[in-house]
């Protein structure tokens, strides 16, 4: 029986691994060859990608600097104001309060008119007034006729006194009853205008033109009167005039100063100075248009302690009877005598926090802000009144395109004032 030889286990385990590890070491390095193949090519594509940029850079050109506009600030002469605000209060005006009482019979006027001077506006019943009047005629008449009696009396006394029937008793008794009679005559005549004033206060006439306010009253209701107002009395209505009218303000104690010393050049004619007007401008709309004019006509005469301003006064016309008391308005009121002053756009200003800044060209084109003290407006114009030279180039048009340093190419530009435009 032949024996048959069996294969060796260790032989069949590893000749397949002997196998399989010949292609995948090929296979290993042929990776490792197409992975350094394409780290070479990527470098390349860098390198050159590297070197298309640097070549774009180089080529493309730097911009020119910004044109703006530039000028030297505009020099003229302003006067020295301040702005304030104030409130319009009537010149006039009046509570009207019954003088007699009685019954309202008639209202005349429509709330809120226009009223003249003389106008009839209520009529309390003119009756019972009616009536002490005809009372008071009649005792004149009574006293008139009693004095008539006396001096027929005396003079016959004087008749017999002097024929000696009659005494001188008598004659002094006829007198003095001839003068009662006369007191009893200026008695009932004092009654009658009395009364006649009475009943002329029946009828409550406009004191003056104005606007007259809602009648607080009705036709039909009772009101008291008392004449001199020693006595409780109905309030009726109210009138206030409108033309002219009068803007109250306060003025600050520092511009109280400089209006004093404006006054105090002008008067002493130091420098050929000339005292400043009392005229001042007032703007109704906040628009900046100071269309209407007014005379500046009291200043108090002491300052308030606990806010340091004094009071100040103005007359306004109002022909227009536009104007309402109590409305708001801006004042322009001159502090000082006129005097040279730069001018630029009020744009060309730019606000910096707490500061005001300029921004002015160098010789060499650069951008330089100038920190600048600023006033009012003078004919559309923002006044300069410090900070900035004559000679300065100021950047007035194309503010938005500099910065502090950079440069710029400057394009000559004029200023001019606005002669629609008021100042501030």
């Amino acid at each position: 029986m032949s024996q048959t030889t069996l294969p060796n286990p260790d032989i069949i385990s590893r000749e397949p691994e002997a196998q399989e590890d010949r292609p995948r070491g090929r296979r290993s390095k042929r990776g490792i060859a197409m992975a350094v193949v394409l780290m070479a090519a990527l470098a390349s594509l860098g390198a050159g990608d590297r070197i298309w940029r640097s070549n774009a850079t180089q080529a493309a050109p730097l911009p020119p600097p910004p044109r703006v506009t530039v000028s030297s600030p505009l020099r003229d002469t302003v006067a020295t104001t301040t702005i304030l605000l104030g409130q319009f209060s009537a010149v006039d005006s009046v509570e009207l309060r019954a003088q007699v009482g009685g019954i309202l019979t008639s209202i005349t006027f429509q709330d809120g008119q226009i009223v003249h001077k003389g106008d009839p506006l209520f009529e309390i019943d003119p009756r019972p007034f009616q009536i002490r009047r005809d009372q008071a005629i009649a005792q004149l008449q009574t006293a008139q006729a009693k004095e008539v009696l006396t001096q027929v009396q005396l003079w016959r006394a004087q008749q017999l006194r002097q024929t000696e029937f009659g005494s001188v008793e008598t004659v002094d008794q006829r007198a003095a009853d001839q003068h009662s009679a006369q007191a009893a005559i200026d008695t009932a005549t004092a009654a009658i205008r009395d009364a006649q004033l009475d009943l002329e206060f029946s009828r409550v006439n406009a004191p003056f033109t104005g606007r007259i306010g809602a009648h607080l009253v009705s036709v039909g209701g009772l009101v008291s009167g008392s004449r001199g107002g020693t006595g409780a009395s109905t309030l009726m209505a109210t009138v206030v005039s409108l033309d002219p009218i009068h803007i109250d303000f306060d003025m600050s104690e520092a511009d109280y100063r400089a209006y004093q010393r404006a006054h105090a050049q002008g008067a002493q004619g130091a420098q050929g100075a000339t005292t400043p007007s009392d005229d001042v401008a007032i703007s109704l709309d906040g628009d900046g248009r100071f269309d209407r004019h007014g005379t500046l006509d009291f200043i108090d005469n002491a300052v308030d302690r606990s806010s340091g301003t004094i009071h100040v006064r103005a007359t306004v016309a109002n022909p227009d009877l536009t104007i309402t008391p109590g409305q708001f308005a801006r004042v322009r009121v001159p502090i000082g005598l006129p005097a040279p002053a730069l001018l630029l756009p009020a744009a060309t200003v730019v606000p910096d926090q707490s500061r005001q800044v300029v921004m002015t060209v160098a010789s060499d084109g650069t951008i330089a802000p100038k920190t600048v003290e600023i006033g009012g407006l003078h004919h559309g114009l923002r006044v300069i009144r410090g900070g900035l030279a004559p000679t300065d180039t100021v950047v007035i048009d194309g503010i938005v395109r500099v910065k502090p340093g950079a440069k710029v190419t400057p394009v000559a530009g004029t200023i001019a004032l606005n002669a629609d435009s008021d100042s501030e």
